[in-house]
């Protein structure tokens, strides 16, 4: 039954939520709605998606609220509602997860960390202060961290990290960021770094190639001003011409090493953190991207990154400093030998990247699934993917028979629900918390674009 036709008189209601519903704090969503709106019950989540069942008030502003404030990287396909016999139950709970059947869901893709992560980890007074794997349920990884399905803490690679005594109070707090938030970790119970960010820092300042492990996989840094350190880079990654990306502190660095418009930066500050390619300006070594009038830019995408641009800026205090022009710049490309596919474990790094790194950089939660940057373009005016990997992956994408490259234009129609239409009729955009609602622009799928990672 359809949201719209399910009869909220009834005593008890078993609520079916179908779309990229786990990892992404659904659980503990709907037990706050069962506490705003006076409701008993459970959530867990299922091979389906995230199942509940709720009884007491009037159910229809719970089911409304489903649809109208999900968490922010959720992405809701469908609400079914089926009627069911109270049974008397008191209070809420999230229950265990049911792990039989085959896994019909999906879970949320990675994000970079939000702003109350940033916050906490410049913040000397947090437990998470300077923390480079500080995550909680709105952002951090998922899709590369997970196993398998139901996405709990035991299919991840979380798996092998006890919860301390206090992220274990966060864990189970109701009223936390971190309730249920699976990949929560601190410096007392989390992964560590095989060097410390100071160590990272040094050898960037004083021209080596670094290879550092982050989300997806593994990146190549150096200075992105040093030519002689991206000369160095190429000679040793085979790799002559090829532009290389160029990672920056955030938005107003941008700007001060090329020259996005309004258009690319809305593609920069998605949390996906795509490569975007923008017109290039000055403050680069030559040779990031020789003869080429493009550069790609891409902000930081796990808290790691953000340390460094901290360290190499002197270690500002505050958080003033996040939305400041940065002068320091990094080339951030693919780590692997020519040829090869992007290295994720700490064994491919140590063997197949020490004839290019100066200093490999581990650390010890495994990286599941193969993500590399996702690279976008803005084309007549248009949102365009070149590669869509970390940060969109495994959210649905479109027909795999239009060509690789797939091209945008924004809809200025929002969604339904915003129209007055009826919600059980329609669908979300399958790019949920990435933007806008989306539709095929089938006429640019010839476009050509130079592809800078």
């Amino acid at each position: 039954m359809s949201m719209a036709q399910a009869p909220v008189e009834h005593e008890r209601l078993r609520v079916r939520v179908r779309g990229a519903v786990q990892g992404v704090g659904f659980r503990p969503f709907v037990h706050g709605l069962a506490a705003r709106f006076g409701l008993s019950g459970f959530v867990l989540n299922d091979s389906d998606g995230v199942l509940a069942e709720i009884e007491g008030a009037p159910a229809d502003g719970f089911l409304a609220a489903l649809w109208l404030e999900p968490p922010p990287l959720a992405c809701v396909d469908a609400v079914e509602v089926t009627p069911m016999p109270a049974d008397g139950q008191r209070g809420f709970t999230i229950r265990p997860s049911i792990t039989a059947g085959a896994g019909r869901t999906r879970i949320g893709s990675d994000t970079a960390p939000c702003r109350s992560c940033l916050n906490e980890l410049f913040d000397p007074a947090s437990r998470f202060h300077l923390y480079p794997f500080v995550t909680c349920t709105h952002c951090g990884p998922r899709f590369t961290i997970a196993t398998q399905l139901p996405y709990d803490r035991p299919n991840t690679s979380m798996a092998d990290f006890d919860l301390c005594k206090d992220c274990a109070a966060n864990y189970t707090d109701p009223f936390n960021r971190r309730f249920h938030a699976e990949t929560i970790a601190c410096p007392v119970c989390g992964p560590r770094l095989s060097h410390s960010v100071a160590e990272i820092a040094t050898a960037l300042r004083h021209g080596q190639i670094v290879a550092v492990k982050g989300i997806g996989g593994f990146h190549l840094m150096c200075d992105a001003a040093d030519d002689i350190a991206v000369k160095t880079l190429r000679l040793r990654k085979f790799r002559p011409a090829k532009p290389f990306a160029v990672m920056v502190a955030n938005e107003a660095s941008a700007g001060q090493m090329a020259a996005p418009s309004w258009a690319e930066l809305a593609l920069l500050r998605q949390t996906a953190r795509p490569i975007v390619l923008v017109g290039a300006c000055s403050g680069l070594a030559p040779s990031v991207a020789p003869g080429l009038d493009k550069i790609g830019i891409m902000l930081p995408s796990a808290p790691v990154h953000y340390l460094l641009f901290h360290a190499l800026a002197g270690q500002p205090p505050g958080t003033a400093w996040l939305e400041e022009p940065q002068p320091v710049a990094l080339v951030a490309t693919s780590a692997n030998a020519s040829g090869q596919p992007l290295v994720i474990t700490d064994a491919e790094a140590l063997a197949g990247l020490a004839g290019i790194a100066d200093m490999i950089v581990t650390h010890d939660r495994p990286i599941v699934a193969r993500a590399d940057d996702s690279v976008m373009a803005v084309i007549d005016d248009a949102p365009t993917y070149i590669r869509r990997s970390r940060g969109f992956v495994p959210e649905p994408g479109w027909p795999h028979g239009a060509g690789r490259r797939r091209s945008f234009e924004i809809d200025d129609l929002r969604h339904p629900r915003a129209r007055g239409i009826p919600i059980a009729a329609h669908r979300r955009s399958p790019h949920g918390a990435h933007g806008p609602l989306l539709r095929r622009d089938r006429a640019a799928d010839a476009v050509d674009v130079g592809r800078c990672t």
